[in-house]
């Protein structure tokens, strides 16, 4: 959960930031077929002259039969290959270009998303599927690192910065009549929002932090017109233990920091003991109430504390999966 990823994502970033080549190599992780290229491509102004500079970027998906499907998100350069098929900038292509287990298909310089999709796997922590079907392939999401094979997995598993089970993350954390999960505001299409340049803004999740699972983020679509995520002062209660009978629900936001050990983390470097803290200042208030299993009252208060806020006013809004 971070900035417009207001629900858990998906997808695994494999990341190194000092590295400025695009020379890190993306291989094919099993025999298949690749099914779909998009170019996608950012730009920034640069220099006294604002300057355009654009830089490509890619999403490849990649069939490898039975259901299963691999998909890489911000690929930088693609090989020769699989470079004669791609589409125009902005543009997306359905293709079919074979490729064999460890063929070199693209590379990258600082990061790359990866996930795993099984069509054969359901998730069950997405109490409503039906949300998600702007992007079919999230309810069909396994742990992906349980495709690996042991020596492949154990070299991901040493440079992984989650340590708790499942190593490779869990984004699908609803619980029935709990306000653990995702949440929709009413009358926002669900996942899909109603325009795709802020489809996120009805979104709400208040979900176990990716890192360390003991704590958990609050993370929020409109936060004074902004998405946002934060810690909850005291990190209490947790999500999974508020039902209907826990009643109004007031969560004083902070920030979150991480630690390595006992060293404070610079979110960049390889650490192997990550745990997070809720602290510093309250940037504002939450009000939280389940009315119903299936159905959430809510109210965001920027710049307020606890002691400030009595109720729910006339702007609580209520959301739903």
């Amino acid at each position: 959960m971070s900035g417009n990823h207001v629900t858990p994502v998906d997808h695994q970033y494999f990341q190194d930031f000092d590295n400025d080549e695009v020379d890190i190599e993306v291989y094919a992780p099993g025999d298949g077929v690749i099914t779909g290229l998009q170019h996608m491509f950012g730009s920034y102004l640069s220099g006294p002259e604002n300057e355009l500079i654009e830089w490509a970027d890619f999403r490849l998906v990649l069939d490898h039969g039975c259901g299963l499907e691999s998909i890489y998100i911000h690929i930088d350069r693609l090989s020769d290959k699989v470079a004669a098929e791609a589409p125009e900038k902005g543009a997306y292509s359905s293709v079919s270009i074979s490729v064999e287990a460890g063929e070199i298909i693209s590379w990258y310089s600082q990061n790359v998303d990866y996930n795993l999709v099984d069509q054969n796997v359901v998730l069950s922590g997405f109490l409503v599927p039906e949300h998600y079907e702007s992007e079919p392939w999230k309810t069909h999401v396994p742990h992906t690192l349980d495709y690996f094979s042991d020596e492949v997995r154990q070299q991901i598993v040493t440079k992984s910065l989650r340590t708790a089970e499942p190593i490779g993350g869990k984004f699908d954390h609803d619980i029935d009549g709990r306000l653990i999960g995702n949440w929709f505001q009413e009358g926002t299409n669900g996942y899909a929002g109603l325009a795709q340049s802020n489809y996120w803004i009805g979104h709400l999740s208040v979900s176990p932090n990716y890192l360390d699972p003991s704590h958990f983020i609050v993370s929020i679509g409109n936060f004074d017109g902004e998405p946002k995520q934060f810690g909850a002062k005291g990190n209490a209660p947790f999500p999974s233990e508020v039902s209907v009978e826990s009643g109004l629900i007031r969560y004083e936001l902070v920030g979150i920091e991480y630690f390595d050990g006992d060293q404070y983390w610079d979110r960049r470097s390889l650490a192997n003991d990550v745990r997070a803290e809720s602290t510093g200042e309250v940037q504002g208030v939450i009000l939280l109430q389940l009315v119903e299993d299936r159905r959430l009252r809510v109210e965001v208060f920027p710049g307020k504390t606890g002691e400030q806020i009595d109720g729910f006013s006339e702007n609580a809004k209520f959301y739903e999966r």
